[in-house]
Order: C-alpha cells, then structure tokens, then sequence
C-alpha cells in the first residue's frame, strides 16, 4: 500500500508515444497512519517542494513519528545496488538530526529516513524541505560517485 501522494509532477520523465515528456511535480502529502491496522487515518498536511521528492516512495506518521522511504527513482543493475549502498553519505542525515536506516526488502536501493512529528505546519515543512534537498544531493552524489566503478562490483 503505497501511502506517498504526489499532487502534480516536476520534471517527472514519462515515456509518452516514445517521447520523454517533463511533468511538473508540486508536492508530497503526509497521512497519518493506524499504529495497529496499519491504515491511512487522516491526511496532516500537504507540503510543496523541490525535485528531490522525486525519489519519495512513501511519506507517513507513525507514533509521533514521520517515515519518509526514499529510493533511486530508477532501476539500476545489478552491481550498481551495493555499489550504492558502499557510497552513499549517511552521515549527511545524521549530522542534521534525521535517523536513516536501509530498507533492504527493495528491488532498488531503498532507503528510510525518520524524525519527529510537530503539529506546527512550518516546522514539518522545514525539515521535510531539508531532508528532501539531502536525499537530492546524496542520491545525485552516489551516482557520481560510483561512474566506472562496474568492474569493483562484477
């Protein structure tokens, strides 16, 4: 059940008729979550935001807390999967009070990020803004980082 609701697309590339086509991608929507069923509650508030969302998988509260899962936005081969893990920067979440952990149920990469829910809308919106400019920047840098580099990994 995928609880990520994106309103809009920006530079979202879809395949239309063999044409790639820019979509404008305007925000991400966190939803309460059920602690013992599991299902969506009540919607908290609809977040505008930058291209980074694009690798937002799922967004919701859970015990006080935000679950934000994020990925590759892309498949990737085979050696590219622990390529990534070896150089992607944990530290960089960390370093601005964001828990991060592997999610290692995923075809791609998958990563989860948690923090602390605040009923004060512009404070969410500040770190949901933070942690999605660090998942931009340490996603970009990890593709970077491991450009031909197959031959390590095969």
């Amino acid at each position: 059940m995928g609880t990520t609701y994106n309103r809009g697309v920006d530079k979202i590339r879809k395949i239309n008729h063999g044409r790639k086509i820019n979509m404008d991608f305007s925000s991400l929507v966190l939803m309460e979550k059920d602690k013992e069923t599991g299902f969506i509650t009540k919607e908290l508030g609809s977040f505008k935001v930058s291209d980074g969302a694009l690798y937002v998988k799922k967004l919701f509260v859970l015990d006080n807390t935000i679950n934000l899962y994020f990925d590759t936005n892309k498949d990737i081969e085979e050696w590219e999967y622990s390529a990534i893990y070896d150089v992607f920067n944990y530290s960089i979440f960390e370093e601005n009070k964001f828990a991060i952990e592997d999610s290692l149920d995923e075809f791609n990469p998958t990563f989860l990020v948690k923090f602390e829910y605040n009923e004060d809308y512009d404070v969410v919106k500040g770190r949901i803004d933070k942690c999605v400019a660090l998942i931009e920047e340490s996603m970009e840098n990890a593709f970077k980082d491991i450009q031909g580099k197959e031959a390590e990994y095969i």
